[in-house]
């Protein structure tokens, strides 16, 4: 069964695991919230795009710890693909509870350099596919569920080279904030977490010695994120006890500011 748009999808569970969605779930911060959400008790569909044997991996470290889990293959800008991955959520675990749309794409360059076709990827999986995402959670989650999105703390920072990738996660901010608003009445939450600087691969990739350095001292705390930090703020909002926070933007780095 399909719902339409702003309905809601099927009551909350009183029997059987809480169901997430994790897209972006094969790798870097993505992965740990996968692993972190199945044991705290749900049950996880690890969405992924092309890394099927990573998410093959994460799924198998979840189930060999206890908790239950399974890959999902998805183009999280493609509607069909995600119609599919909230079916499949439904059809095997029967319903979803949680969104956490860590699915995401980066190109840096000036401004002045960057290749269009580059700026249309990053904008095609970044704003297109939270749309997407989005779009089928507030069609789908059950009351009492929550989605949350990923902006990243680039933006409050401006720093050079990160253009495209700033502005699209400004607009994932603004589709945060208003669909937490059109979701008035249904029991679900709406946020997003803007990580600072995070030791994962898309971060270190093509950044030298000295460049890590230096941005793992710039918050107070004087370190790089790890994937765990990021996951722990996603665990609260997700679970009952962050339950109150709704429409925010939490940038979960360390203090910069």
């Amino acid at each position: 069964m399909t719902s339409q748009p702003g309905s809601t999808h099927s009551d909350r569970p009183t029997t059987g695991p809480r169901v997430a969605i994790v897209t972006g779930g094969s790798r870097g911060i993505g992965r740990q919230v996968a692993r972190q959400l199945a044991a705290d008790g749900f049950a996880v569909v690890v969405g992924y795009a092309g890394s099927k044997e990573a998410a093959e991996d994460v799924v198998r470290d979840i189930v060999t710890a206890g908790g239950t889990a399974l890959p999902a293959r998805a183009d999280v800008a493609d509607e069909s693909d995600v119609s599919a991955l909230f079916e499949l959520a439904e059809s095997t675990y029967g319903g979803v509870d949680a969104v956490v749309n860590a699915a995401g794409r980066m190109a840096l360059s000036p401004i002045a350099d960057l290749d269009l076709d580059e700026l249309d990827a990053v904008h095609r999986t970044n704003i297109r596919g939270t749309f997407v995402v989005d779009r089928e959670a507030a069609r789908r989650l059950r009351p009492g569920g929550a989605l949350v999105n990923f902006s990243t703390s680039v933006l409050g920072l401006s720093f050079p080279g990160y253009g495209a990738y700033a502005a699209s996660k400004g607009a994932v901010e603004a589709l945060t904030l208003i669909l937490a608003r059109e979701l008035r009445g249904r029991d679900i939450t709406v946020n997003a977490v803007a990580p600072g600087p995070t030791a994962t691969d898309l971060f270190l990739d093509g950044k030298d010695e000295e460049t890590v350095a230096r941005l793992a001292a710039q918050p107070p705390l004087e370190r790089l994120g790890t994937p765990q930090d990021i996951a722990s703020v996603v665990a609260f909002l997700v679970g009952p006890t962050g339950h109150w926070v709704n429409g925010q933007v939490l940038r979960a780095n360390g203090g910069i500011v």
